[in-house]
């Protein structure tokens, strides 16, 4: 089994390392990076392994054989571009798994690509240190579908491949449920830790507090209206703020990857993870206050940022 992996962030490099030993595997990036790197896992063991790299344009000059999956692993927003750049060395039947957070790339590739698409949503911790660095810094579940429920062979093919490489996997047929409910976290977490420049369970002082609880009231009404179930069975504003204030709790050291994004003068995920809520709210005619602030705080936020760079 070939596996293409397109984006070397830290989900990308992290897939990379796994499945080398396992698969024939080849890390796609906009420029090379050395080929001998190292993955740090959960228990701070340092194992480093000589990954195949390269680039959409040597891909092009190259012509190598088509792989089983294409794995895109960059951020939302650059995942259609970064398809394109290697559209032309792939048979359009080439199932392409989507690693993004949010809900704004998936529908949309899922409409454009001919071939399977498979989308993943994972609570595996990663982050680099350099440029031949990755930390497996959490275990965490994988799941993987499709959101048409066409293609649970396939799915299934793909998780068990990934959990014998050590990324536990399985195949659902409910992944567009799972997205929505990563994004109602990632929206009431990720857009207040970044604009204020703390970890997530600094969240739990009581300034930040109310204003979690706010936006989660919002996001509760808008995921009763997509018919979004909340992962308990408790009343279903209640059972969101539970949620919340647990993933809160359990990753309470961690720096979210929007305030990463914004310390290192990067385009944050907004657009993927308050996009499709803010657009869910205007189209249920609800009331999304809170979400817009957010929304054009980080706007303007990133604006600020582009007019320094």
């Amino acid at each position: 089994m070939t596996h293409w992996i397109l984006g070397p962030g830290a989900i990308g490099r992290l897939l990379a390392h796994l499945l080398a030993p396992h698969a024939d595997v080849t890390l796609i990036g906009r420029r090379l990076l050395p080929v001998q790197q190292t993955l740090t896992t959960p228990e701070g063991e340092r194992l480093a392994q000589h990954l195949s790299i390269t680039t959409a344009a040597a891909l092009h000059a190259d012509k190598p054989p088509p792989p089983a999956f294409v794995h895109i692993t960059t951020k939302a927003m650059t995942a259609e571009p970064a398809l394109e750049s290697i559209a032309g060395v792939i048979p359009s039947t080439t199932p392409l798994v989507l690693w993004q957070n949010g809900f704004y790339v998936q529908p949309r590739l899922t409409h454009a690509w001919p071939g399977p698409v498979l989308c993943a949503t994972t609570t595996e911790g990663a982050y680099l240190t350099g440029e031949d660095g990755v930390v497996h810094a959490g275990r965490g579940q994988t799941f993987i579908g499709d959101l048409n429920n066409q293609h649970g062979t396939l799915a299934q093919t793909l998780a068990e491949a990934l959990s014998h490489a050590g990324l536990s996997s399985t195949a659902v047929s409910d992944i567009r449920q799972r997205l929505w409910q990563k994004l109602a976290v990632n929206a009431a977490i990720n857009p207040l830790v970044a604009l204020q420049g703390i970890r997530n369970g600094e969240l739990r002082q009581a300034d930040h507090a109310a204003r979690v609880d706010a936006v989660v009231k919002e996001i509760a009404r808008i995921m009763h209206a997509e018919g979004i179930a909340p992962p308990s069975n408790a009343r279903e504003e209640q059972a969101w703020r539970d949620w919340v204030w647990q993933v809160v709790n359990n990753t309470a050291n961690n720096k979210a990857s929007m305030l990463q994004d914004i310390e290192a003068n990067r385009p944050t995920e907004r657009g993927a993870i308050l996009g499709p809520l803010l657009e869910s709210a205007k189209r249920h005619r609800l009331t999304y206050q809170e979400l817009a602030a957010l929304d054009q705080a980080l706007t303007h936020k990133e604006a600020a940022q582009a007019s320094l760079s």
